[in-house]
């Protein structure tokens, strides 16, 4: 399916999890973009649920929400170790993909997808919707426009937490399910934001372990030390162990000004003395609260997905260009 689309696109929504919750809300406002015609999960219980809260028709038969021919996309909410089968399936069957991060649990996976969505000319994207908050399109804006000048450093602190309760549910915390822990399940969104704004990044040197805090089989905390393209140093301290969670923050120093983000708000203090501000909710799910945030990025992200299949180009989040978030992951957990 290439070429532009005309009209409302229809989607099949697979998996309605935990997840699905900011992209029901979201969906709901597009209602005149984008229409939901399969809402598919093996769970009566969890569809009847869904289906009373949000009205979207549901069904247990994934292949056949897969292959309608109505179906223009495909959004995939299902664990991570799940993502590459059924998004090769969708493209396959000549739908774009829409996939909750990461693009999969195995990234030899992850890259299968990039490569099977290139060859069929269709389009995929990945929900990492932090870099469609306000204060970080604001922050694009202004990095673009030299305002900040020559980046000299960056430093993402995630200090986050999740109570042992919440991997003591079956699979998470598991390699085999998520492909890891606080870098691939939480940090991911500001990983992928920060490397969005800086640029490619190298790793110099990373650890990472699992804390006292949690039984888990992946890690819940780690440090690493990395380069930016023009060889500034960076950092990122990414963790799920600091109680009770605190708001994200990325630290961003240039030659003019410096640009701090706190979850979903921007402070710039320039050289000269001037400051702006972008005030936005900085609630992020930092907490023991995991979905504690607004669906606005979500509905942001999903808008421009559509209007990409409409306008037959690529997503602002491609799954291209989220590999390569991945990419570093993988590179920061080799240390």
């Amino acid at each position: 399916m290439t070429g532009t689309h005309s009209g409302p696109l229809a989607v099949s929504v697979i998996g309605l999890g935990m997840a699905a919750e900011p992209h029901a809300l979201a969906l709901r406002d597009l209602v005149e973009r984008v229409r939901v015609v399969h809402a598919a999960t093996r769970s009566v219980g969890r569809g009847q649920a869904f289906a009373a809260r949000h009205g979207f028709p549901v069904t247990a038969d994934i292949d056949a929400a897969i292959t309608d021919p109505v179906v223009d996309a495909v959004i995939v909410l299902t664990p991570p170790n799940t993502h590459a089968v059924i998004a090769e399936a969708a493209l396959h069957a000549g739908k774009h993909v829409l996939i909750e991060k990461p693009l999969d649990a195995s990234l030899p996976a992850a890259e299968g997808i990039v490569a099977t969505a290139g060859r069929l000319g269709l389009r995929a994207g990945v929900v990492l919707q932090h870099r469609f908050r306000p204060a970080a399109q604001r922050l694009r804006a202004m990095i673009d426009d030299g305002a900040l000048g020559a980046i000299q450093a960056a430093h993402l602190h995630v200090a986050w937490w999740r109570p042992q309760s919440y991997y003591d549910e079956p699979g998470r915390g598991t390699l085999a399910r998520d492909g890891g822990g606080v870098l691939m399940t939480q940090a991911i969104h500001a990983i992928d934001l920060m490397r969005s704004l800086v640029g490619p990044m190298t790793v110099a040197h990373a650890m990472a372990r699992t804390t006292a805090l949690h039984r888990m089989e992946v890690e819940d905390h780690v440090v690493a030390l990395l380069r930016l393209p023009n060889g500034a140093p960076a950092s990122i301290v990414a963790t799920t162990a600091a109680a009770p969670g605190f708001p994200e923050t990325l630290d961003l120093i240039g030659t003019r000004a410096t640009a701090r983000l706190t979850a979903g708000q921007l402070d710039v203090a320039y050289v000269d003395g001037r400051r702006e501000q972008v005030v936005a909710d900085t609630r992020s799910g930092a907490g023991a609260g995991p979905m504690d945030f607004t669906h606005d990025a979500h509905r942001a992200l999903i808008a421009d997905f559509a209007d990409a299949i409409r306008d037959d180009r690529s997503p602002l989040c491609s799954a291209h260009d989220a590999l390569e978030t991945q990419r570093l992951i993988a590179a920061m957990l080799a240390g």
